[in-house]
């Protein structure tokens, strides 16, 4: 077998362990069904619930995490309330985007916000994002990355928005991971999906909370209708 001598040592030892050659009669096919079904694992309690209740379990869990989370009757309000937001916390009216048809169809021209589109830069301050949906045990937002959401306006500004729907806040990671396949077809799978809980922290410089080091510091999420 050629390939990686590395990778071969791993599954030699894998093998080894499960007592199998890995070129058994069947073995692939069973291998194969297994990716093609996905089959979900043990589901907890907490993401069975209903509707208002996982809404309001995601909530809780962000606002827990140190994000903002603010829920909108649609999305068309959303350029007026950012606006706002960005005067309220006296931070330039300039918003970093991608090519999201869903962000490019709010009227964003009632509002003096000055719109910059494609993958973010080190000078954006505020950037927005379309999530495709989250899943609610752990208030987690899930982020594909392309060119209408690229990665960068997960991490580069000092504050990230995020848009969802409602409709789109899912209980377990399996139903999240299920929507994202669904979304993206089968073998086309984004590069990269960000799984987002809250700002940008980390404690390990002597023990001591830093927001903002490894992405942004204020994360806001603004729950919308599709």
């Amino acid at each position: 077998m050629t390939g990686d001598p590395n990778r071969e040592k791993i599954l030699s030892a894998i093998r080894a362990k499960l007592g199998v050659r890995g070129d058994e009669a069947g073995r692939r096919g069973l291998a194969r069904t297994r990716i093609d079904r996905a089959p979900a694992g043990i589901i907890p309690a907490r993401a069975q619930e209903d509707r208002a209740a996982l809404i309001r379990r995601f909530t809780a869990a962000l606002e827990a995490q140190g994000a903002t989370v603010e829920r909108l009757k649609k999305r068309s309000e959303a350029p007026e309330v950012i606006a706002s937001l960005l005067r309220g916390l006296n931070m330039p009216l300039q918003l970093r985007m991608g090519s999201d048809p869903l962000l490019e169809s709010m009227p964003w021209d009632t509002t003096p916000i000055e719109l910059k589109f494609g993958a973010a830069e080190g000078s954006d301050f505020t950037s927005i994002s379309w999530a495709r949906c989250a899943a609610a045990e752990t208030g987690t937002l899930f982020l594909a990355s392309g060119p209408d959401n690229p990665s960068t306006l997960n991490f580069l500004p000092e504050m990230h928005i995020v848009m969802i729907a409602a409709e789109d806040i899912v209980g377990p990671y399996e139903e999240a991971w299920g929507r994202i396949r669904q979304l993206h077809g089968r073998g086309k799978m984004p590069r990269t999906v960000n799984l987002v809980s809250g700002p940008s922290r980390t404690a390990d410089i002597e023990q001591t909370i830093i927001m903002g080091a490894h992405g942004p510091k204020k994360l806001v999420v603004f729950i919308a209708s599709r």
